[in-house]
């Protein structure tokens, strides 16, 4: 993107009444958001949404002024940009008709793995959760996937913290502009982030952590991957907006169950038991359900290995699929018989194994 057209989005930007969608719409009738501003007025009262308070703010000069001021600060800061018409703008972000027109982002982020799953949940993680999310995410490491959260308290940071145990990357999607860190406590871990990964947002430098930004950067979370998983939360919080979010732009969204009487279980088991979201047990469970390979590109390819210790179960299964072919998990689990929802996690540890692999459709196949 040159910096004339950056200019001149930011200025369209800080036109009042062009948000994302309107300023998306004006510059799919006009090209691009300069010729928005080299358009007469009459052709643009002729775009749904154009009236005449808003053909009047197209006047008003000031909207240059502060475009340049933050053009001054992304230059002096070396700030990334890129917009939804860009080739490294997230590809599902694409798809949302409310993603942000302009993201700026730190660090060094690559969205060409397509694996990018969110996780969210309270701010007061239990040490149970802490303990899961940590697991879940060990167990997700041979498949690459991109870690996004927020970089708040409780389950974000410590969904950050085991993407970088795992050495996989991870983004932090923020509620404010890139000039500030908060909570400023966790300013320790920025340097880290950054070098693997980095943070993103929509705000620019004059923007603070206001509690309504933070709702709109849960659109972003919820809308930027192919999951959202909740961890913990209350039966209110912003977990769950970000959830039903994901939820409104068709993403799958898995929750952790939890004991009935644990305040911080109530949401996930409400999701649960409403269907807006899968119950979410093991690393197998998201596997199973994304259809997601068992593979690692860069070191470890996943190969059959020459006297492969099985248990009993993993032996059975093995057998069955020898002699059937290819099957369904359902099947397996049936002809085994095995309970479904163990059976999934079998079957990951077997493709880890490689005595097995996965195939379209959710069949398995011995190798």
């Amino acid at each position: 993107m040159t910096d004339n057209e950056l200019f001149h989005l930011l200025a369209l930007l800080k036109i009042e009444g062009v948000g994302d969608i309107m300023a998306k719409k004006l510059i799919a009738h006009c090209g691009s958001a300069e010729k928005v501003f080299q358009a007469k007025p009459n052709f643009l009262k002729n775009i749904d949404g154009v009236g005449k308070g808003l053909l009047q703010n197209f006047k008003n000069p000031s909207v240059f002024v502060l475009a340049k001021n933050e053009m001054d600060y992304i230059n002096k800061n070396n700030i990334s940009c890129c917009s939804y018409l860009e080739e490294n703008y997230p590809d599902r972000l694409k798809y949302c008709i409310d993603g942000p027109v302009l993201l700026f982002s730190s660090g060094v982020i690559n969205w060409n793995n397509k694996k990018i799953i969110s996780i969210v949940g309270t701010r007061q993680v239990s040490a149970h959760g802490i303990d899961f999310c940590k697991k879940l995410i060990q167990d997700l490491a041979p498949l690459n996937p991109i870690i996004v959260s927020g970089f708040a308290y409780g389950v974000d940071i410590v969904a950050h913290q085991a993407a970088l145990d795992n050495n996989l990357q991870t983004v932090a999607v923020l509620a404010h502009g890139l000039n500030q860190i908060y909570p400023k406590s966790h300013k320790k871990y920025v340097s880290k982030i950054e070098q693997k990964g980095g943070f993103i947002t929509e705000f620019w430098s004059t923007s603070s952590p206001e509690k309504e930004n933070f709702v709109k950067r849960n659109r972003i979370v919820a809308g930027i991957s192919e999951a959202t998983i909740v961890i913990e939360s209350a039966e209110k919080g912003g977990s769950l907006i970000t959830a039903l979010l994901a939820n409104d732009y068709n993403r799958d969204v898995f929750a952790v169950p939890g004991r009935t009487t644990d305040k911080f279980s109530q949401g996930c088991n409400n999701l649960i038991k409403t269907q807006r979201a899968h119950l979410l047990t093991s690393a197998a469970d998201l596997i199973y359900i994304l259809n997601w390979e068992i593979h690692n590109q860069e070191k470890q390819s996943i190969q059959k290995q020459l006297f492969v210790s099985l248990n009993e179960i993993e032996q059975k299964i093995y057998d069955y699929l020898l002699a059937q072919g290819k099957t369904e998990i359902d099947q397996i689990a049936l002809e085994c018989d095995y309970p479904v929802f163990k059976t999934s996690s079998v079957l990951v540890n077997m493709e880890l194994k490689g005595v097995i692999r996965p195939l379209p459709g959710k069949l398995f196949e011995a190798i």
